[in-house]
């Protein structure tokens, strides 16, 4: 069977061979449970505690502690935006996020209003990036949690996690990021970002599926959404799995060792891509240029159906239209529509996801069939 060329790297990223070969020792021989009170499981709760502090080197913190292994970034941001609300609703019931975040987050704002919470959701500017002077003016007195996602999923847009940050700290409320999509690929830096909690993942960086995080700043209450054997300090109970914390830590370091050079590279087959699918006309940007993660490219075709233009490119090439959390309904990307794109156009859009193992020549045979299937639905 022929595969089409892979170009969504924002839904998920094949595993690195040197990931793969740091797990399996964790599935044949060192299988033991961490908990356990003998070698089986004194091994590998020495493996987990070198994992957790790779990871935490990686993010700029301290106390490696205050990182509490997941199931994946939806699990840490429910455990983040729930477990502050059910912590610190004495304090307020008011909570800021953004109309472009992923569902893992617009839905766990979207229960916590059925509770009684009051969610206010920031509109984006044409560009996707929050207007920071509109952004103070809905601070409130008894607003007590800020989610901004650190880079959008379907059009990679950076947001300013330092400027947002400082903003929340003066004013002692809690700052959580999504970085999903932005660990390993940009500078990540919890303390100059004054971020209280970040949720990542391992499967957007040649990690495994299933495993993800938060980190929670030291003196940051939440409720646990977990409840059992207390394992992660009591804030996320269940047994750990070696191999693909192992694994998550290993796709870390890596991305975290190559990441200026193939930012570089990343940057150089974005621009050609785009400018190149620019010349077919009627071709239009989703998201900031500059402020957005290398390897991501977000265009709407004019004149074009979306799902015709889907369907043609199936064969050839493996993209999307949007995220993959979304991708089994019909309705258009909120995120586009969020920056102004009309339903139709926003349907007629591609988001092209960027990884280490995109070839020049993947991209060069990219754009001869986008171009040759545009230019024929067109006509």
């Amino acid at each position: 069977m022929s595969y089409p060329i892979y170009l969504d790297n924002h839904a998920t990223t094949a595993i690195d061979r040197r990931v793969f070969d740091a797990m399996r020792p964790y599935f044949e021989t060192a299988y033991g449970n961490a908990g356990s009170v003998h070698a089986y499981g004194w091994q590998v709760e020495a493996a987990i505690k070198q994992a957790r502090q790779a990871i935490a080197d990686g993010l700029g913190i301290i106390e490696s502690e205050n990182i509490i292994f997941t199931s994946g970034a939806t699990e840490a941001n429910n455990l983040a935006i729930k477990g502050v609300a059910e912590a610190h609703f004495h304090q307020g019931k008011h909570l800021i996020t953004a109309q472009t975040e992923h569902s893992a987050v617009l839905a766990p704002c979207r229960y916590l209003e059925s509770l009684g919470f009051e969610v206010t959701y920031l509109p984006v500017q044409t560009n996707g990036l929050i207007n920071l002077q509109q952004f103070e003016q809905v601070l409130r007195p008894d607003t007590i949690l800020v989610s901004i996602m650190a880079a959008n999923n379907e059009i990679g847009v950076l947001q300013p996690l330092g400027e947002i940050g400082e903003r929340c700290r003066e004013r002692q409320i809690i700052f959580h990021t999504d970085a999903a999509q932005a660990i390993a690929k940009i500078p990540l830096d919890v303390a100059a970002s004054k971020i209280d909690l970040l949720s990542f993942t391992a499967h957007k960086i040649h990690g495994p599926k299933g495993i993800g995080g938060l980190y929670r700043r030291s003196g940051i209450a939440i409720a646990p959404q977990l409840h059992g054997g207390g394992q992660e300090g009591g804030l996320r109970s269940g047994t750990l799995p070696p191999p693909l914390i192992v694994g998550m830590a290993k796709a870390v370091t890596l991305g975290l060792q190559t990441r200026e050079t193939e930012s570089d590279r990343l940057l150089t087959l974005r621009t050609h891509l785009w400018q190149n699918l620019a010349k077919i006309g009627g071709v239009i940007l989703n998201g900031d240029w500059d402020q957005r993660l290398p390897g991501n490219l977000n265009v709407s075709f004019a004149g074009v159906k979306g799902q015709s233009l889907l369907l043609a490119l199936q064969p050839h090439l493996a993209v999307s239209a949007g995220s993959a959390c979304a991708s089994q309904t019909a309705s258009a990307s909120h995120v586009l529509q969020a920056l102004g794109r009309d339903q139709t156009l926003a349907q007629a859009s591609l988001r092209f996801g960027l990884s280490r193992f995109t070839t020049a020549e993947e991209i060069d045979a990219a754009i001869a069939i986008v171009t040759q299937i545009v230019n024929k639905l067109r006509h």
